[in-house]
């Protein structure tokens, strides 16, 4: 079978060696799955980040940040090229350097949004792999979503929520996980945020406090390495003036004139600070004259 991409599409049974392990003992689980590229390597750890589709610009960043910390660790990341979370999830992974993998509520040669056909392509691009339960030319269905999270969640050791409402999609997923009994975990944020409450909701009820990756590759046994860890400061060698900018950064973006604040330097030498940090691999700007801090090593 060929997709609309060029690549094969495989109809794997679950009686084939290729069928992924960690479905083979789960009820449920499809008699037949559809993949396009490659399946996760069951021997690698691997880790579902799921959210919002209408997310906010800070589940923007986690989901990228954690996304790209936990692939420079060597830790698979599983969604479901959905907008928003799912997006930067995958984008995050790639950065990394893992490869990365979708399942889809549709067939695996119909890409949904078709506004990730690039995302869809890099995926297959860079050795990762595109899955689903359905027959290509399969459209998707609003249905077929919240069944297709049970695979997410049964590829992956461990799901991770970034933002959810109350009710929510990616809470369907974590309640899959913990069926399957995977760990899960979630990330907090403002309590007076809608997209925040699903999240709080998984906490209150026992999840994993999602507040560094670092929790995460713990499950794993998997130690940071040479990753710089939030909040030191004053360690990387840099010029004292680099450093008190660099010192305000935070994991919240932040805007120029906040620096001016705090450090009491004029504009021009924020902007210019800010640069250099960006060029190290220091800082990254998200959204326009946003600046985040930036975690993991190039």
């Amino acid at each position: 079978m060929e997709g609309t991409e060029g690549s094969e599409i495989r109809c794997i049974e679950k009686n084939s060696p290729e069928y992924p392990e960690k479905l083979r003992d789960i009820p449920e689980m499809p008699k037949k799955l559809y993949v396009k590229g490659q399946f996760p390597d069951g021997k690698k750890p691997a880790v579902a980040i799921v959210g919002a589709r209408m997310c906010s610009i800070y589940g923007r960043i986690q989901a990228f940040r954690f996304a790209r910390e936990l692939s420079c660790a060597g830790v698979q990341v599983i969604s479901g090229l959905a907008l928003g979370i799912d997006s930067e999830g995958h984008k995050g992974a790639l950065e990394g350097g893992m490869p990365t993998y979708a399942v889809l509520g549709s067939g695996a040669d119909i890409c949904y949004p078709a506004g990730n056909r690039s995302l869809y392509q890099r995926i297959l691009r860079e050795k990762g792999g595109i899955i689903s339960e359905y027959p290509p030319g399969t459209k998707p269905r609003n249905y077929f979503f919240p069944a297709r999270n049970r695979i997410i969640s049964a590829l992956s050791d461990v799901i991770l929520v970034v933002e959810a409402k109350e009710k929510s999609g990616s809470l369907i997923t974590a309640r899959f996980g913990l069926e399957q009994g995977k760990a899960v975990y979630a990330l907090p944020g403002p309590v007076t945020e809608s997209l925040s409450k699903g999240c709080h909701m998984l906490i209150y009820d026992g999840a994993g406090i999602a507040y560094s990756p670092d929790v995460l590759l713990a499950e794993w046994g998997i130690l940071p390495g040479k990753q710089k860890k939030t909040g030191e400061k004053g360690k990387l060698g840099l010029a004292s003036d680099l450093d008190l900018v660099y010192s305000c950064l935070d994991l919240r973006p932040k805007i120029p004139e906040e620096f001016i604040r705090e450090t009491g330097f004029p504009l021009e030498k924020v902007n210019h600070l800010l640069l250099e940090l960006e060029l190290m691999g220091l800082a990254r700007e998200v959204g326009r004259h946003h600046y985040v801090r930036q975690d993991c090593t190039q």
